[in-house]
């Protein structure tokens, strides 16, 4: 049985069209059995299905252009999760952020959903009249007790009997929330209340205040729950459940790993392509802005792209591996344009070594400098909570590994402790800069500044201007640079495919170790608990009860006496 979960952000690339993305989703998670023609039924299908024929062909909209509506977003997102036929559909908060219209819209397509034979379950909070008449089943729940469960239609009268009723001309789930919501005890009145008590008492029809707080209000519901006829046909239809053989749930992709290698190499050149501000701005950035800059702009790319993965990888479209080398398939065009056209422009201007192949090694070592750059930018927007931070974290990255290469000083000068070893070492900067000055230097003979003197080898000002090493050609350098990649990448994917592991066990321990920080605590203070006790029944007896919001505003509703 498959089940589809969809989460309150709606997280998308625009620059695809709304048919485009339906359409590269169905490819990532679709039986291969299914053709071309099929595919694109099932699109045109969901499309229908979701109300979407209006905008099918526009794109979904990004920072720089504007797309489709938030509610065409939330429709998008559910017709995305309808394509391999959930049989189970959890949604979180579906209507956040939806003016009425647009609400009423998205639940109206749930509940058209839910008749088809599927099983729709949403959290939502705040309903409005209109919305809560579209729900067949109701669960109330406050601090995790079950307060009601059954026929939505059905919960004003349970209230009702519990000794609860709806007040007139108020919205039912508004009533249901301040009975159970502990939160009123805390809001105290406004002036703007206190001054209108009289006449909101009037309209009420309600002249007396209770002491009843949330608190009791809830015990006395959940007493009525558990003794009422809900209650018990709730528990019968679990033990039915129960009986029934084992249900297995699974949103697995029935996609081979080939097709969906293929699927997002495709779609992320295509956003690349599109994005304005993934590569076309930055190969202006590489020729006449500074470097930080360049990976301010490229970090904030990457994090949007680690939040596209992490939507589909809670779904299991598809794997760490995937992601890591389709990205990389991707991309590897546009950083190839960007080191050719940078390249070349620094090569002839500033007259480098002569000779292509020099010319090309310069080429080779920008590309795999940018590679490098690259993948770190990925690792820490895999890695942080936030654009911000991310931009944060990988400028002084970069600059970190650039104090620890030859821009500032030369290598001799440079502490050996910590700067040199290690960090000269696994520093991008260092390795790419010993291979361009490696590559321009060696071969190269300069007139003396004296007559008469033998000319000067580039090895020797590298040895006594730079303290630069040759105990090792160019090529090493390089060959430095591709392992830095590929290690680089390797840690990408064992972030991606572990980090929900790591986090989880981290949270378990941090909890554990507070628990744990708690009892000792508790026992510490164990024998200064009876003079507690008697300090706080005085303060108890002289401070003032807390009232529900419900019971200082005097409405007839769940605090006006039977």
């Amino acid at each position: 049985m498959f089940q589809s979960y969809l989460t309150q952000e709606d997280v998308f690339l625009g620059t695809l069209t709304v048919r485009e993305t339906i359409t590269y989703s169905a490819h990532l998670r679709v039986s291969n059995k299914m053709s071309k023609e099929e595919i694109e039924n099932l699109v045109q299908k969901t499309i229908e299905e979701m109300g979407l024929e209006h905008c099918a062909d526009n794109k979904i909209g990004n920072w720089y252009f504007r797309g489709i509506s938030g509610g065409e977003k939330k429709r998008l997102r559910i017709g995305l999760e309808i394509l391999t036929q959930p049989q189970i559909m959890l949604l979180d908060e579906p209507t956040t952020g939806l003016d009425s219209a647009s609400a009423f819209f998205v639940v109206c397509t749930l509940k058209n959903i839910a008749h088809n034979g599927r099983i729709v379950v949403c959290s939502i909070h705040q309903p409005s009249g209109y919305l809560f008449d579209l729900f067949d089943d109701l669960y109330l729940l406050s601090g995790g007790e079950a307060v009601y469960f059954g026929d939505a239609k059905s919960a004003v009268k349970f209230f009702a009997d519990a000794g609860f009723p709806c007040p007139t001309k108020t919205n039912p789930t508004d009533h249901f929330l301040r009975c159970v919501n502990s939160d009123f005890d805390n809001v105290s009145t406004s002036s703007f209340l206190r001054s209108n008590k009289t006449s909101i008492t009037e309209e009420s029809g309600s002249t007396s205040l209770t002491n009843m707080t949330t608190q009791d209000m809830k015990e006395i519901l959940i007493h009525q729950y558990n003794n009422s006829e809900y209650a018990t046909l709730t528990r019968h239809n679990i033990q039915q459940i129960n009986s029934k053989e084992v249900i297995v749930l699974s949103n697995k992709s029935k996609s081979s790993w080939w097709k969906q290698l293929y699927t997002l190499t495709d779609r992320s050149f295509v956003n690349m392509r599109r994005d304005v501000g993934y590569y076309w701005l930055r190969m202006v950035f590489y020729l006449g802005v500074a470097n930080n800059v360049i990976v301010n702009q490229h970090n904030e790319k990457q994090f949007h792209f680690s939040q596209v993965y992490n939507s589909e990888r809670i779904k299991n479209h598809y794997g760490a591996a995937v992601v890591m080398i389709s990205n990389f398939i991707s991309s590897f065009p546009f950083l190839l344009v960007t080191a050719i056209s940078t390249g070349t422009i620094i090569y002839e201007m500033v007259k480098l070594h002569p000779g292509f192949s020099h010319y090309f090694y310069f080429v080779l070592n920008l590309f795999c400098c940018l590679s490098v750059i690259e993948t770190l930018m990925m690792l820490v927007a895999s890695l942080v909570p936030n654009v911000l931070m991310g931009i944060g974290i990988g400028t002084g990255l970069i600059v970190f590994m650039m104090m620890a290469s030859e821009i500032f000083r030369p290598m001799s000068d440079i502490p050996k402790f910590f700067w040199r070893y290690p960090m000269s070492y696994i520093s991008f900067a260092s390795w790419a800069l010993q291979g361009v000055y490696k590559n321009d230097m060696i071969g190269i003979e300069f007139d003396p500044l004296v007559a008469g003197y033998p000319k000067l080898k580039g090895e020797i000002i590298l040895q006594t201007m730079f303290g630069m090493p040759l105990d090792h050609s160019k090529w090493w350098d390089l060959a430095a640079l591709v392992c830095l990649l590929i290690s680089h990448r390797l840690i990408f994917f064992l972030i991606l495919k572990y980090k929900d592991t790591i986090s989880l066990h981290s949270k378990l321990y941090f909890d554990t170790v507070v628990h744990q920080i708690g009892n000792l605590s508790r026992s510490s203070s164990s024998s200064l608990s009876q003079s507690f006790n008697v300090i706080s029944k005085k303060k108890i007896s002289t401070s003032k009860t807390l009232h529900s919001l419900s019971s200082q505003l005097d409405l007839s509703s769940p605090m006006r006496p039977s």
